[in-house]
């Protein structure tokens, strides 16, 4: 069977089984379950080693007929991978397996429930990633998100009801306008498959695509999520299980900034373009105002959700900068992101297990006691604040580098977001990890444990490696990303010739008035 196919499937398999075994023993379904992610790792890094980065091309590609729509239009199981989606698919499965094992003492109730919607979500991520009809895309689009409604309703907080609630209203929201835009495409072009539909777009007048690129916008928008739609966000995280914390800073919002690259900016450059500057805005208004609702946070929790709404305005400031650099650093830090925030998430879910608060109010020189945890929180930290060598560092360089091109002014102001970070995730780290013990519950913590040693050390080794030798995985975007910039070039043109040719009608009506 095909690489790709396998890939997308074998977690799908690995939850039924999980949902029909016979067995109740809870020891064995979470054996089996997490043999199914780890299989799906195994089959994410022979695709990672197939792929050729010099090909922008889809590569792997699968294509099977699948039904047929009124009017002869064919649905077809298509799946294929490039420069932009590669990145997320490892992402995606080097993630997993370490969360599946980051729960087995945290989620003790309808177990085997649990772990067939974790699976369920593995594979409707991956798909969304690998699809290349647009139907499809579509299907796995809903098929990923219906899995975290469930884990919020059933294993989240005090508040989940309300946060539930609230992330579905946003979610269907956003599903609907973008298939809106779907329907609308589809009966403009008379295709589903995106490869054909982003040839299409790209030869159609701005008054076609502006209309087309603003419902796709605002659907990802909603998802990634951009300010103003980022409120769903921080009650999500905060009454999510860890798990579900984790799969959605590291791999669930990205599926917003992805289509924002694959659909906003490929499929319609020259709409992107002159929506560029108010998404550049967006973006930078959401790094430093995310930065201020942290700052205000005495939840760890929820300060870690809320610096999500900032570190992605950077990755969407550096999309829509539009220049070489700020693309490569958008799709790095996609990565960047999903590692870092996804290690804050585990480190506090590990805390609250043994403490049961999550009020930084409750902690403080639990260094003392807890020396390895200090270790990892610490670490983690400067990854995300943008220690040099680390990950997060390479991808905030190149976001600042290429929008500074594009806008000096946008980009003085999304610089601060980075001190501002620094001081909410430093104030964190000192108030929880050093000064005085004045809580005797703390006095008695323990330590890491070899699990939880063994859930948090490959994500740091992966974020030290990113930050040491980013080389390797900027190189398998350049392909793909080049593309893009020939499509954004060539919009440029059609954008100049335009305005050359509105320039003697408005030089008229200046004359008149």
């Amino acid at each position: 069977m095909p690489l790709l196919t396998l890939i997308v499937f074998t977690p799908l398999i690995g939850a039924i089984l999980v949902a029909l075994a016979p067995v109740r023993e809870v020891r064995v379904l979470r054996g089996v379950s997490f043999g199914f992610t780890l299989l799906t790792a195994l089959i994410g890094f022979l695709v990672w080693q197939d792929f050729d980065p010099n090909q922008a091309a889809l590569q792997l590609t699968e294509s099977r007929p699948w039904f047929e729509l009124p009017g002869a239009l064919a649905v077809n199981y298509t799946l294929g991978i490039d420069g932009i989606s590669i990145l997320l698919v490892s992402l995606t499965a080097f993630l997993m397996p370490l969360v599946l094992v980051s729960a087995s003492q945290s989620i003790t109730t309808r177990v085997r429930e649990f772990l067939v919607w974790l699976l369920i979500m593995e594979a409707g991520m991956l798909g969304v990633f690998l699809a290349t009809d647009i139907f499809l895309f579509y299907v796995f689009w809903e098929v990923s998100l219906v899995p975290l409604y469930f884990m919020l309703g059933i294993w989240g907080g005090e508040r989940r009801l309300y946060a539930t609630l609230k992330f579905f209203l946003f979610t269907l929201a956003g599903s609907l306008v973008m298939l809106v835009g779907v329907i609308a495409l589809v009966y403009l072009s008379g295709t589903l498959d995106i490869a054909a539909l982003t040839q299409w777009a790209g030869t159609q007048p701005l008054e076609v695509q502006g209309w087309l690129f603003a419902a796709f916008a605002l659907a990802f928008a909603i998802k990634v999520p951009l300010l103003p739609f980022h409120t769903w966000l921080p009650d999500a995280h905060t009454e999510a299980p860890t798990a579900g914390s984790v799969i959605l800073a590291g791999v669930l919002l990205k599926m917003g900034t992805y289509g924002l690259l694959r659909f906003g900016i490929a499929m319609f450059p020259l709409a992107a373009l002159e929506a560029s500057t108010l998404f550049m805005i967006l973006g930078a208004l959401g790094i430093v105002y995310g930065a201020f609702l942290a700052m205000a946070q005495t939840d760890v929790k929820r300060l870690i959700a809320c610096s999500s709404v900032s570190h992605l305005g950077f990755v969407v400031l550096g999309m829509f900068a539009l220049t070489s650099a700020g693309l490569r650093g958008s799709v790095l830090q996609m990565v960047n992101h999903g590692l870092s925030t996804g290690l804050l998430f585990l480190l506090i879910g590990m805390i609250y297990e043994r403490r049961h608060s999550r009020e930084l109010a409750d902690y403080g020189g639990i260094a003392k006691v807890m020396p390895l945890f200090a270790l990892f929180f610490v670490f983690s930290v400067l990854s995300s604040v943008g220690l040099p060598g680390l990950n997060g560092f390479v991808g905030e360089w190149l976001i600042l580098l290429g929008a500074f091109e594009a806008s000096p002014v946008l980009t003085a102001v999304s610089v601060t977001g980075v001190i501002f970070g620094a001081v909410y995730l430093l104030r964190a780290t000192r108030l929880m990890l050093f000064g005085e013990i004045i809580h005797t519950e703390n006095k008695t913590l323990s330590d890491l444990t070899p699990r939880e040693l063994g859930v948090l050390t490959p994500i740091c080794l992966l974020c030290l490696v990113i930050g040491v030798m980013p080389g390797p995985f900027i190189q398998r975007t350049e392909a793909s990303l080049a593309v893009i910039e020939q499509r954004l070039d060539a919009a440029r043109d059609q954008q100049a010739a335009r305005a050359e040719l509105d320039l003697p009608h408005n030089q008229a009506v200046e004359n008149a008035r």
